[in-house]
């Protein structure tokens, strides 16, 4: 009796153990797990390395920024820093206000200490397509403002030749009433396609926060010179801008796979 008894009460233990629920601060192994973790160890690391106190900061926009500023609100309560930050776009505005930033432009802060933003692909030369999320135009003006511009991104941005990671296209921001024109002189003269970005969450295209357009340029074969096709497509009335940010930035932070961070100049 008392062995049956000491094997029920056996197989309702292991029953409760399995059902027991995982504890919230114990998340299970993920790739996307890793990603993140690689973000923030490259935007800590820039932000260490490039910000002081006293600084006026552009704060760039996506979703590895949002880890610098972590960073940045972290070195104003610990260590009292006095900082300016000159946001990039409405996420980067609101990042600055939520984590209790002073918040500038460029109208109070036209010289910028540093720059720090995400991109979608950095090659070997330290070119980069930005843009992915809307905000390329607002992001060149402020990087171009800085004394120096830093680049953070994870492991998966890194490539050797501009235009082999990024696949979705180089944005390019256009004003409204010049899409289609402009549109169609891309294609003539570089080949591919320039699409229209839609919008996921409304009906009708994507709309940035200058009231204007994108066309993300999907092209067939990398060009030998992203720095004459940048030209080119600039001189194309109605052009605002393109995601193409060529000698531009000074040093890039990568988190890597194993929690380590690689730079590149």
């Amino acid at each position: 009796m008392r062995n049956r008894t000491s094997g029920i009460v056996r197989q309702f233990l292991i029953f409760h153990r399995l059902k027991q629920p995982k504890l919230p601060n114990k998340q299970p192994f993920t790739t996307m797990n890793l990603v993140e973790q690689a973000k923030q160890a490259a935007a800590y690391a820039a932000v260490d390395n490039h910000v002081k106190d006293g600084f006026a900061v552009g704060v760039g926009s996506g979703s590895t920024v949002v880890y610098a500023v972590d960073r940045l609100a972290e070195l104003v309560k610990t260590k009292n820093f006095k900082l300016e930050c000159v946001p990039t776009s409405f996420q980067a505005r609101e990042l600055i206000i939520s984590n209790g930033l002073k918040l500038s432009d460029l109208e109070r802060s036209p010289v910028l200490d540093v720059a720090i933003d995400g991109a979608d692909e950095v090659d070997k030369d330290m070119n980069l397509i930005k843009g992915g999320g809307g905000c390329l135009t607002q992001e060149k003006i402020v990087a171009a403002n800085a004394k120096s511009f830093i680049v953070i991104a994870d492991y998966r941005k890194r490539s050797a030749q501009l235009g082999t990671q990024w696949t979705k296209g180089v944005p390019i921001e256009v004003i409204p009433m010049a899409y289609k024109p402009v549109q169609k002189k891309i294609q003539e003269k570089f080949g591919g396609k320039a699409v229209l970005r839609m919008a996921k969450a409304k009906a009708g295209p994507v709309v940035t926060d200058n009231s204007n357009l994108i066309l993300d340029w999907q092209f067939t074969e990398v060009p030998s010179s992203w720095q004459n096709v940048n030209q080119e497509i600039m001189m194309i009335p109605g052009v605002v801008d393109t995601g193409l940010f060529i000698n531009m930035a000074e040093k890039a932070y990568f988190g890597m796979e194993d929690g380590q961070v690689e730079t590149q100049e």
